[in-house]
């Protein structure tokens, strides 16, 4: 084998490396190749996770919020039951106050 069958073999089999390789790409790129309808769904998937995501936040916010007008409510509450409380309070103690008055007074 003289120098010029040498390059032309070397041509050769390079030629056909990159046709095989050239073939090999285009093939993988075909098979690979992502449709108009799957980028339709993705589009309608994600529109979805966001209104999903929306929602969520609307609920949390709603919930944050029904939350703080609960906690205000129960104090408001909780006041008003502590002053009924110390009412009573003090009315049993004026009425023990005035039986005993009416005791001693009945006695005489």
């Amino acid at each position: 084998m003289n120098r010029t069958e040498f390059i032309i073999a070397t041509a050769i089999i390079l030629f056909v490396a990159f046709t095989v390789g050239y073939l090999t790409c285009w093939l993988v790129q075909r098979f690979s190749r992502v449709s108009t309808a799957d980028v339709a769904e993705l589009d309608q998937m994600s529109k979805a996770l966001h209104d999903a995501e929306e929602t969520r936040d609307q609920a949390i916010t709603y919930l944050q919020q029904r939350e703080a007008e609960l906690t205000n409510q129960l104090s408001q509450t909780e006041a008003e039951l502590s002053a009924a409380m110390d009412g009573l309070r003090d009315a049993r103690h004026e009425a023990e106050e005035l039986r005993g008055y009416i005791e001693r007074i009945n006695q005489n």
